[in-house]
């Protein structure tokens, strides 16, 4: 994987980020879609875009635990529980944790919880900590179609226009792994 990231390309992709717009950027897996998960017309171009229902929930992708701090509840896990996530992050699994009351439905859907992952892909660290929060993230791909492990298949998609941070997915053959933070309950095998 090429680590060497022109920081134009990040400062490129911040910028469309402040416009409440969508960019797609490679995972550990495939390409993801994201936006400011702050930003409710961003969440709703995206949702638009994907085809996707609100009431489904997001993803949020992270450079750090500290990112995550202000959308989940990280005091209804204990002690066993924090250790169990940890063991994992960074790194391509999802753990889904209880809401804060304050986050925002767009990002929640019809649950009273968020699903997160603290990565370890280098250009989605960059990403993270020079837009200083994370990032919603789900896969790059219209509804049917298969997700897109290219910029090229982003682009097949999405169109020529749309915006894309270059760049090689981490190899992974599958998406993130799913698991219940509190339970340890697998949702989707990665």
């Amino acid at each position: 994987m090429n680590n060497n990231l022109p920081s134009g390309a990040i400062a490129d992709a911040v910028a469309v980020l402040n416009r409440e717009d969508v960019i797609a950027y490679p995972t550990e897996a495939v390409f993801g879609v994201g936006c400011d998960p702050d930003s409710e017309t961003a969440v709703n171009r995206l949702l638009v875009l994907k085809q996707r229902p609100v009431e489904k929930g997001l993803i949020l992708i992270a450079a750090s635990f500290e990112q995550l701090k202000p959308y989940i509840d990280e005091q209804a896990l204990n002690d066993a529980q924090r250790e169990a996530v940890f063991a994992c992050w960074p790194g391509p699994v999802t753990f889904v944790f209880p809401a804060k009351p304050t986050t925002p439905r767009w990002l929640t859907g019809r649950f009273d919880s968020l699903a997160v992952r603290v990565t370890d892909h280098p250009l989605v660290v960059e990403l993270c900590k020079t837009y200083g929060k994370p990032l919603v993230s789900t896969s790059a791909n219209l509804t049917g179609l298969p997700p897109c492990r290219t910029s090229e298949e982003v682009r097949a998609q999405f169109g020529d226009a749309f915006p894309v941070v270059e760049g090689e997915t981490g190899g992974r053959e599958n998406p993130s792994e799913i698991r219940d933070a509190l339970t340890g309950e697998r949702f989707r095998q990665g």
